[in-house]
């Protein structure tokens, strides 16, 4: 008590010092003080909070003995416990209600552009909504968002230059490799980095295509894609596994590869077997080599499965 009379003394330049053992006036001017440093979430209950907290502490009187006081500063004590619960409830449920709403309008948005909302390109940005407590994490899930619009811009506008260029973010070998897309690759990262186990993922861009595509037309591409992507599987390991990625792109998950150039040399020596291939056209066999690069890129540099995006994002603007 002799504390708390103290610091309302010493601390307090708006209240005149009063004279002599005036501690129920100290203390009245104590909890006006810290009555009105609490958070102000909503302005009835915090108003009905400071008017109840005033009323509380004019009932300390300057010669209150010191147990009846107790009493006193305990019940004020009380109120302020309760206004801190019913804080702490109210942000709760504000928070929870913007989450909802925020999912709510992810779902739109996501539909809006035609992409389902269980599926993998999907799923990190309507999960991730219920765990976002922290600014750090906000800033991180914004980061997130914008780097999938700026994915779907980036397909949009390479559809209209090129569909070769398109990201497949399907999960299913619908495509001219029969091979699963590239929203299988994603969840199959994903599954990698929860066991945590290190290797790399693989982009082998292929070469000429475009070419291929004015001269023969897109049936060649699908050959060209197919006779390669049978290629690559044959000819890396078995547990590897490769998919779909774009009509210009296949993506492979490398894992046992102890680092980066033991598997760069396995590559290279991979791509000087690459040979002729046989492509019908108009009835008539046709000998093409089509040529790939590739990239390599260490797992343990991916901060999520759904970066392998980012990726295709990167490869559109080099292009």
């Amino acid at each position: 008590m002799g504390l708390m009379t103290g610091w309302g003394k010493g601390q307090s330049a708006a209240v005149t010092e009063p004279a002599g053992d005036n501690i129920g006036t100290c203390m009245t001017a104590l909890v006006e003080g810290v009555a009105e440093a609490m958070p102000r979430i909503d302005d009835k209950t915090y108003s009905e909070f400071r008017g109840t907290a005033a009323r509380m502490g004019l009932q300390i009187p300057d010669r209150m003995e010191n147990a009846g006081r107790m009493t006193v500063v305990n019940a004020i004590l009380h109120e302020f416990e309760n206004y801190r619960i019913g804080v702490e409830n109210a942000l709760r449920e504000r928070q929870k209600g913007w989450r909802s709403l925020t999912a709510r309008l992810a779902r739109e948005m996501l539909a809006s552009l035609g992409v389902k909302a269980d599926s993998p390109a999907a799923q990190p940005l309507i999960e991730g909504i219920d765990r976002l407590t922290t600014a750090d994490q906000i800033k991180e899930y914004r980061g997130l968002l914008d780097g999938f619009l700026e994915l779907r811009t980036a397909g949009e506008e390479a559809e209209k230059i090129s569909p070769l260029k398109v990201a497949d973010t399907s999960t299913s070998n619908e495509n001219a490799a029969g091979l699963l897309g590239g929203g299988a690759a994603v969840a199959q990262l994903k599954k990698v980095m929860e066991r945590g186990l290190t290797g790399f993922v693989v982009i082998f861009r292929l070469s000429c295509l475009e070419m291929v595509s004015r001269r023969f037309g897109p049936e060649a591409v699908e050959d060209c894609l197919m006779a390669v992507s049978a290629f690559l599987t044959s000819s890396l390991h078995s547990d590897d596994m490769i998919f779909h990625w774009s009509d210009s792109s296949l993506v492979a998950i490398l894992l046992g590869r102890p680092n980066d150039h033991i598997l760069t040399a396995e590559l290279n020596r991979i791509a000087a077997r690459n040979s002729d291939i046989n492509v019908s056209i108009g009835g008539r066999s046709i000998m093409l080599r089509i040529p790939f690069s590739f990239d390599l890129n260490p797992i343990e540099r991916f901060k999520s499965a759904e970066d392998l995006y980012k990726l295709s994002l990167e490869d559109n603007k080099k292009r």
